[in-house]
């Protein structure tokens, strides 16, 4: 339901003199002091030989031992481990991978999280070229292996990228989606030079994704005794051909209580898997408006976020993607149709870029959800032409101005914003409970970014942690409404996203000037409806779905 043209004005025109206020945010890294310093090995740092040393890896939001505060999990490649970071609760975080259980070795991509057992811890996803890991979460205490006991072992090497757990049928219990980003076998793949695909702006470089063969993405059906079962098939998935996949975003795009799944690819178009509540799924992106852009160009597709941008009720989505490209802004027209409104609303004049990570948030708890894109080159080989074009970049943060557009302040958010990384996975949380978001990136060949602002955001938020009893326990696909100062703002509860990694699985509100939020309702993914009303504010609420 679109607001009045009156109120939305006043709307705006409150949000403007809310940022008039608070000012720009001042965004610093501080994961030296918080004890995130070992460096994270992704191939060669001044040239990369394989594709595989450019994807890079995922980073991980995630309360593992549900103590109320988040820890870190940052993937690696080869040359290295995967760690997790226990948060101390005092602005450290300690190292304790080697006690959890989770040292590694091998290609690490992305990571997806959820309690796909419903025994009330998250459990890790890791997608790897090579062969995935399902880390089942023994009581907060360790994670044990279980990847050939859940069935989840293939039969062969993948590039397997993106991940998301979804209960796409119903029944209570999470299922799993992979995307496949394309056939790459180190003694099979051409050499720099090789051929046509295997040049940048005349520079020998790794050849790929063009003339490396396709991949095709996959889909697990959880059977509830802790084992999964490949439907990738049956489901219809697997008829999706000719794409070379890496980001994943799971949610109902069409408002029809079943989740949807939409992935990006690299040079190819997009796909967009509609659910049919059969257990089958349809792929529609070209008549929903989001396999290509405007133009019916396909891009090369890295990162993805959602949200209500506008403020109408209906969640966007937000793209990332190549440099000389422009990231893409999909605006939600109701019924699971989406028009390009990238231009339109701001965003498509930072094309020099290579977008990865990206998310959502309201930075200044204002009610509005700005923008944050991490960006690095696949090909180090570009700083040798010393053009506009890094191989390390800064990052990009945009202000939502609640008129349907933003505007980008990346030069006056803090220090963060102009260090240069070559930077993939990104995610957001509130590492500290204090309403104000933290980014943390995960950079190749170096320690992962960690971004928190010198003070807290001036508005006044909730952070919502909600717990399924019908639904799956980690009530992944409930979509939430706040009521809250003359609006109403909603999100859904994701696994997977931005570039392949994961937020918080809290859904995080900004309220601008209002104390208390009018009402908070959650539609469950069982169909179940909860509301709580008169919500006093700035406070963490957990709401459990009734049996």
């Amino acid at each position: 339901m679109r607001l009045p043209v009156a109120v939305t004005l006043a709307l705006a025109a409150a949000v403007a003199l809310w940022a008039a206020v608070a000012g720009s945010p001042d965004f610093h890294d501080i994961a030296k002091q918080a004890g995130l310093t070992a460096s994270f090995p992704n191939g060669g740092e001044k040239s990369k030989e394989y594709i595989i040393e450019t994807t890079g890896s995922g980073v991980a939001f995630i309360d593992y031992d549900n103590d109320g505060y988040l820890d870190i999990f940052v993937l690696s490649g080869d040359g290295g481990t995967n760690r997790m970071y226990h948060n101390d609760r005092n602005g450290h975080f300690t190292d304790v991978t080697e006690q959890l259980g989770l040292t590694s070795s091998g290609w690490a991509e992305g990571v997806c999280a959820g309690d796909y057992d419903n025994d009330g811890y998250t459990d890790l996803f890791v997608t790897y070229w090579g062969q995935n890991r399902l880390y089942r979460n023994v009581n907060g205490k360790r994670f044990e292996d279980v990847t050939a006991k859940a069935h989840l072992t293939q039969d062969r090497a993948r590039y397997n990228t993106g991940c998301a757990f979804l209960d796409y049928d119903g029944d209570g219990h999470l299922d799993l989606f992979v995307a496949n980003y394309l056939k790459f076998d180190f003694s099979t793949t051409p050499k720099a030079g090789a051929n046509s695909y295997c040049y940048y702006r005349g520079m020998a470089v790794n050849c790929g994704p063009r003339g490396l063969p396709f991949e095709t993405n996959l889909l697990y059906h959880n059977k509830g005794d802790g084992t999964f079962e490949d439907v990738s098939e049956r489901s219809g998935i697997a008829r999706a051909k000719g794409h070379y996949s890496l980001a994943v975003l799971t949610e109902d795009m069409d408002d029809s209580g079943r989740p949807d799944i939409y992935v990006v690819g690299d040079q190819t178009p997009a796909m967009l898997f509609m659910n049919q509540g059969d257990g089958t799924f349809t792929e529609e992106a070209v008549m929903r408006g989001v396999a290509f852009d405007e133009n019916g160009r396909e891009l090369s597709g890295m990162g993805l976020a959602s949200a209500d941008y506008d403020g109408d009720g209906r969640l966007d989505i937000f793209r990332s993607d190549f440099s000389d490209e422009r990231s893409l802004l999909y605006r939600n027209t109701g019924n699971g149709q989406f028009d390009d409104v990238t231009t339109a609303a701001g965003l498509g004049n930072n094309t020099r870029f290579v977008n990865w990570g990206c998310a959502f948030l309201d930075f200044e708890n204002s009610g509005w959800k700005g923008l944050v894109v991490v960006n690095g080159h696949v090909f180090p080989e570009v700083d040798r032409q010393n053009i506009d074009i890094h191989s390390r970049d800064h990052a990009l943060l945009y202000r939502n101005t609640g008129k349907g557009t933003f505007e980008d302040i990346s030069d006056r958010a803090g220090p963060a914003f102009q260090l240069r990384h070559s930077a993939r996975g990104l995610a957001i949380g509130d590492i500290d409970n204090d309403g104000t978001l933290e980014i943390v990136a995960n950079n190749q060949n170096e320690p992962p970014s960690l971004w928190k602002q010198s003070q807290r955001a001036a508005g006044h938020w909730l952070l919502l942690k909600l717990v399924g009893s019908r639904s799956n326990r980690s009530a992944i696909g409930a979509r939430v409404a706040v009521t809250a100062g003359g609006r109403t703002q909603i999100d859904e509860v994701r696994s997977g996203g931005s570039y392949l990694s994961q937020n918080d699985l809290r859904l995080h509100f900004g309220l601008g000037a209002a104390t208390y939020a009018d009402s908070i309702t959650v539609r469950w993914p069982s169909g179940q409806k909860t509301t709580v009303a008169d919500v006093g504010a700035d406070r963490v609420l957990t709401i459990q779905e009734p049996l």
